[in-house]
């Protein structure tokens, strides 16, 4: 046996996890590319990778997902990303995501969605990921979100028909983040802003900076610095079960 596995404190037992992506490549009517945020991907990928798990990663127009370009910087990126990078196992899967219409929840443990602002374009009002995540949420499985892809959990419904997030401790890529990056004018809207008007009790840490929350099957994290963090925190509700109020 690995003795990453075998040792490793946040070991998942072969859990089957999805690892969703957007598939949107451009800034709104800008030229500028764009995409998942490659720390946001990489982080949990390897977390959940040296702890057993199987991923499966999913787009909504499957195929090859699109890195923002911005998350390559030399400055930026993280080891785990320079290894991602190198891995032809992981760029195989990165280059071969399969579609939304070709996943059933039942095959799945838990489901990890990761940023990057192209997200804020083709998962915040999906209907096929919607009916996704809310097989998830049925059946009680865990979710975890970082940063932009948040966005996902907006639409979601509870079995009485209200908005998921309403009442739950949430966080995101924060308006102040936004403005830092440049980008609000260009987003089609604030994640922070909108999260706190559906009824979200949103909080936020320092910029930039790991923040997460988890509220029962729920863990979101702020932004690409929470990204192992929230892997992590998943690993262990995994293993040790989510805890009942």
């Amino acid at each position: 046996m690995d003795r990453k596995i075998l040792f490793n404190p946040y070991r998942m037992k072969s859990k089957r996890i999805l690892l969703i992506t957007t598939s949107h490549d451009t800034m709104g009517d800008t030229l500028a590319s764009t995409g998942v945020w490659l720390e946001d991907m990489a982080e949990p990928y390897y977390i959940f990778k040296e702890a057993g798990a199987h991923i499966t990663m999913v787009s909504p127009k499957g195929g090859p997902i699109p890195i923002d370009p911005k998350s390559l910087s030399i400055v930026i990126i993280t080891s785990n990303g320079k290894r991602f990078l190198k891995d032809a196992d992981a760029m195989e899967s990165l280059n071969n995501s399969s579609t939304l219409e070709e996943i059933d929840a039942n095959n799945f443990d838990l489901a990890f969605i990761s940023g990057g602002p192209g997200a804020m374009w083709d998962l915040a009002d999906n209907k096929l990921l919607k009916q996704l995540l809310e097989a998830f949420n049925n059946s009680n499985k865990l979710i975890g979100s970082v940063c932009h892809g948040v966005v996902a959990l907006l639409s979601l419904q509870n079995d009485q028909g209200e908005f998921l997030i309403k009442g739950k401790n949430i966080t995101g890529f924060s308006n102040i983040e936004e403005e830092s990056a440049g980008l609000t004018k260009v987003v089609p809207f604030l994640l922070e802003t909108q999260l706190t008007s559906l009824g979200a009790l949103y909080t936020k840490g320092a910029s930039h900076v790991s923040y997460l929350v988890a509220d029962g099957n729920l863990v979101t994290g702020q932004n690409p610095a929470s990204s192992a963090a929230v892997a992590k925190k998943i690993s262990v509700l995994a293993r040790n079960g989510i805890p009942t109020l």
